[in-house]
């Protein structure tokens, strides 16, 4: 039975994952579904004799019937590409039916996912995401997102040192559009720094913990891989992505009452994995959850590559710890 490996041409992550299995002679088939249908074509038949799917993908190099697939890793696929002869409208078309159509097939495979693309969907929503964390028993900084500038002001000077973290809710920034694209980091503001401008979408404004250093914890089905992320420039120290090369990582171990609020985490979102990221209060070392990615990155942390790349496979495998 083959895994189903979805992920871009390029990515280091996945190719952790796929070297470990095919270290332990699992099938593997990585494909990625931006490449629909340049190179990549799909024929799919449902009648009255079954309630499935019959499909076979045929790619440029061999084909797979998706009946064999026994679990699938859904690892940040590039999206669809329509024909670059295609106008502004046939092209929003093709990419609405390629959605529809390519990727509902692939969503309609009844097995294991790492993880489902509607689970990470539903789970990056920040509102549901950090409201299911603070009903699972995780601690979560006070919080408020809204459009109102005045709001705003309001809750950033009623906050201990009168400072907010402010990161963007969704995936990327406000120029995010083809190779344009970037992050929006987490930064510092003050009640005098909000703009009206506030008011033209919604913003998240986040209690600033002082900190003595973040974590990454990542869950793999039931286990556990948690490392400190010490930063090492100013940058850093308010966000960690900014600046990977001066951080130093050191695997930790994950108090109790988080462990459990994770295990419960996962099971409130169905999710089979998630790298969670915690502030360490640098005063009396509480956690809070500042932020849930179903699909986020493992690979940074050069100590827990090879345990998450196997805690995977296992998952992938079949084999649950």
């Amino acid at each position: 039975m083959t895994v189903l490996v979805l992920t871009r041409a390029f990515d280091a992550t996945s190719d952790l994952v796929v070297s470990e299995l095919t270290a332990r002679g699992v099938p593997v088939y990585r494909l990625d579904p931006g490449d629909f249908s340049d190179g990549l074509t799909v024929e799919a038949h449902l009648g009255p004799e079954t309630s499935t799917w019959t499909s076979v993908l045929h790619g440029q190099h061999r084909d797979l019937t998706l009946d064999d697939v026994h679990a699938v890793y859904y690892r940040r696929p590039s999206p669809f590409r329509p024909h670059p002869d295609m106008t502004d409208h046939d092209a929003r078309w093709a990419r609405s039916e390629a959605r529809a159509g390519f990727h509902g097939l692939l969503a309609a495979l009844d097995c294991p996912w790492v993880n489902h693309p509607s689970r990470n969907a539903h789970a990056e929503l920040r509102p549901v995401a950090l409201a299911t964390a603070a009903r699972c028993g995780l601690s979560v900084p006070r919080t408020l997102i809204t459009n109102d500038p005045v709001a705003a002001r309001g809750f950033v000077d009623s906050l201990p040192g009168k400072v907010a973290a402010y990161k963007g809710l969704g995936p990327g920034g406000p120029t995010s559009r083809g190779a344009d694209a970037h992050a929006l980091w987490t930064t510092q503001v003050r009640a005098h720094e909000i703009e009206d401008t506030v008011n033209l979408t919604a913003h998240q404004f986040q209690q600033w913990v002082p900190k003595a250093y973040e974590v990454r914890l990542t869950a793999v089905g039931g286990q556990l891989f948690a490392a400190e992320i010490h930063a090492g420039s100013a940058a850093g120290r308010i966000d960690f992505r900014t600046d990977y090369d001066n951080n130093t990582y050191r695997p930790c171990q994950v108090p109790a009452p988080v462990a459990g609020g994770m295990a419960a985490l996962l099971d409130a979102l169905q999710l089979r994995y998630a790298a969670c990221d915690f502030v360490v209060d640098q005063d009396d070392g509480h956690w809070y959850l500042v932020d849930v990615n179903p699909n986020g990155q493992w690979g940074f942390v050069p100590e827990l590559r090879a345990p998450i790349a196997h805690a995977l496979a296992d998952l992938l495998e079949g084999e649950h710890p």
